[in-house]
C-alpha cells in the first residue's frame, strides 16, 4: 500500500480545520442587527444562502475523503477551489493573489508523482499487495 505524502495529509487537515471553522462560526450567536441582515439576505438570495454553506460542507468531505485516499475528492476540491479563486477574480483582481497562490500550490502538491501514485488504485504496489493476498 502506498504511504500517504505528508503533503496530501497536510492540505487535506488545512481544508478540514477551515471548513469546521466556518460551519462553526456560522452556526454561533450573532448581534441582532447583524441577525436582521442574515434574514434580509436570505429572502433576497437564497441560493447564495445554501452556497454558503455548500463551500464548509465540501472542504470538510473533500478534506475527509482526500485522507481516505479517494482520488474523486481531489478532483473535486480542486473545481471547487478553483470556481471560488475564479469568482474572486470576477469581483476585483487583487483578490486574486492569496487564492491564486493557495490554488497553485494546492494544485502542485496534489498532482505531484507522489500524491498521483497515492490516489491510484492501479499503482505496482497495489498489485503486489493484492497479488500477496490471493496468494
Amino acid at each position: 500500500m502506498n504511504k500517504r505524502p505528508r503533503s496530501v495529509t497536510v492540505i487535506s487537515w488545512i481544508f478540514i480545520a477551515v471548513g469546521s471553522i466556518a460551519l462553526l462560526t456560522s452556526l454561533l450567536p450573532k448581534t441582532p442587527e447583524t441577525q436582521q441582515r442574515l434574514a434580509e439576505f436570505r429572502s433576497e438570495h437564497s441560493l447564495q444562502n445554501v452556497l454558503i454553506f455548500a463551500g464548509p460542507v465540501l472542504a470538510v468531505i473533500c478534506g475527509v475523503f482526500m485522507l481516505l485516499r479517494f482520488n474523486w475528492a481531489r478532483w473535486l476540491l480542486v473545481v471547487w477551489f478553483g470556481i471560488n479563486v475564479l469568482g474572486n477574480v470576477l469581483h476585483s483582481p487583487l483578490r486574486l493573489l492569496l487564492p491564486g497562490l493557495l490554488f497553485g500550490v494546492a494544485i502542485y502538491f496534489l498532482f505531484r508523482p507522489q500524491a498521483t501514485a497515492y490516489f491510484s488504485k492501479n499503482s505496482a504496489e497495489n498489485v503486489k499487495a493484492d497479488d500477496t493476498h490471493t496468494a
